[in-house]
């Protein structure tokens, strides 16, 4: 017999069904409760309520485990590509050799932007968000690919969408960068892989040839895969929820970018960055900052240290460090606010205070160092955020269409006035 939970309301016995992951997750299943009973449930922020089943990815916060379509996430940075990754949060597999292949021609076919989006970045302000950037250009790809606007699509069309969406966003991102820089864009190589090509347009120059550092390649593709998807985050979720209106790809996306540039989601990274700047512009006393943050009378808070999920250790960390070591080693860089970095690092490693409370340094630690150190400004570092969870994004915007999940809609518990006497406004005092 399938186990069920009980909820009494007005002296009356209602019963839910348990459903059960197959990672032993457990949930209660109310979707009935508001038509059987007419209560709803509150919770705010979403942070006890299951908006959907998803195969995608797997994520337990006390174990600190994350994993890809079963695969563990330490596997993939370690054994695959992004681009290889991309392929198996998209359509649920590893890809064999010629499906790589194909996958990787497919996406080099569509790498070129309408030469029509120029003007878009003429006409940015100068000193324009790159978020804002993104935003409006992921969003203006439907102009130019009309058959995504079909409300029922065919699979080949669909396909082609995410196709273009994964070409066309590094050649995107690495042109937002360059107009903050007053550059010339660099177009794409498609003998190129996708990492590569993104260095390449990058850091390239219109009057010299760029030098692909492989150290710089690696860590940039462990960045991406380890933010390629992280279950039902506030991000994901509005791609999802955006997508069950019908919106096409590009929408549901920028939508999705919007949501991530909020600085309680993906500016934690650019949060770091400028903690550590404030503690340098202080003149560089790590003691002191650190003394401030175990004073819990003290509103200082060391960002990058501990997570909201993961409650033991974030496991993209672990991976990330060895690179951002790696990095740092190669490129030789010699940087006050580096420093800082590394003596918090050893704090939070060693400090009794830090280890007891699990304040360990999380991915956005370790990714804002990286990006700062390849010479990335910290306005930019959620646009390779969001590069790296474009897969994720597509891959749980193709799962809602295919789930076909009826339109988001959320209740709420009304607060407001009641009835209340309309007075006209000649009379209103």
């Amino acid at each position: 017999m399938s186990e069920k939970a009980s909820i009494i309301l007005d002296g009356k016995t209602y019963e839910y069904p348990v459903i059960q992951g197959t990672e032993n997750e457990k949930a209660i299943d109310i979707s009935k409760l508001r038509d059987q009973t007419g209560y709803i449930t509150l919770d705010t922020g979403f942070k006890n309520t299951g908006a959907t089943t998803s195969s995608i990815t797997f994520l337990d916060g006390e174990q600190g485990i994350l994993k890809y379509r079963g695969y563990p996430i330490e596997e993939l940075a370690e054994k695959s590509t992004f681009i290889e990754v991309a392929y198996l949060l998209i359509y649920g597999e590893l890809p064999t050799p010629d499906q790589i292949k194909d996958f990787q021609y497919q996406i080099s076919r569509h790498t070129l932007i309408h030469e029509d989006m120029k003007k878009f970045f003429d006409a940015f302000p100068h000193n324009a968000h790159p978020m804002g950037q993104l935003c409006s250009l992921v969003s203006s790809l439907s102009a130019f690919s009309p058959e995504s606007l079909n409300p029922s699509p065919s699979k080949s069309d669909t396909n082609l969408a995410v196709i273009k969406l994964l070409a066309k966003m590094p050649t995107i991102v690495s042109w937002i960068y360059k107009g903050s820089l007053g550059e010339p864009f660099i177009y794409p190589l498609n003998k190129m892989d996708y990492i590569s090509n993104f260095v390449h347009m990058t850091f390239g120059r219109v009057t010299e040839e760029v030098e692909i550092d492989p150290v710089v390649v690696d860590a940039l593709d462990k960045l991406l895969i380890l933010h390629a998807d992280h279950e039902q985050n506030c991000s994901t979720s509005t791609v999802r929820i955006v997508g069950s209106s019908g919106s096409n790809l590009y929408a549901s996306i920028s939508a999705g970018i919007s949501a991530l540039w909020g600085p309680l989601h993906g500016g934690a990274n650019q949060a770091v960055i400028e903690m550590l700047e404030l503690i340098r512009n202080d003149g560089g006393d790590t003691e002191k900052w650190i003394n401030k943050a175990k004073d819990k009378d003290d509103n200082f808070r060391l960002m990058g240290f501990g997570h909201r999920v993961y409650k033991n250790f974030d496991p993209r960390a672990k991976i990330i460090k060895k690179a951002c070591d790696n990095v740092l080693e190669k490129l030789g860089i010699n940087d006050p606010v580096l420093e800082i970095a590394k003596k918090l690092e050893d704090a939070a490693l060693h400090d009794p205070y830090f280890v007891e409370r699990k304040l360990y340094p999380n991915v956005d630690f370790y990714s804002g160092i990286i990006y700062r150190a390849l010479g990335f400004p910290t306005e930019m570092f959620t646009v390779l955020f969001a590069l790296g969870r474009l897969p994720g994004w597509i891959a749980q915007w193709l799962e809602l269409r295919d789930q076909k999940e009826p339109i988001g809609r959320p209740r709420q518990v009304y607060t407001g006035e009641t009835d209340r006497v309309y007075v006209p406004i000649s009379e209103r005092k």
